[in-house]
């Protein structure tokens, strides 16, 4: 990931999404077994994997009026 100016993000998300979260976090840190790993990297790779599906997909939808 880039070390670029970081910003802190408070959000208030339910239980269950914190424990989902730390699943997705035990997850990472099994499958790429480069140390610890935290939450905040996460989202941030599960925020810009979504944004490039996104986009794909805003694409595709261009081509077909």
């Amino acid at each position: 990931m880039k070390e670029t100016e970081r910003i802190q993000l408070n959000v208030r998300i339910t239980k269950e999404t914190s424990a989902k979260l730390d699943e997705i976090v035990v997850y990472y840190q099994q499958g790429l077994k480069l140390g610890r790993i935290y939450k905040g990297d996460v989202l941030t790779d599960i925020i810009e994997k979504s944004h490039e599906v996104m986009n794909k997909q805003k694409k595709s939808f261009k081509r077909y009026p």
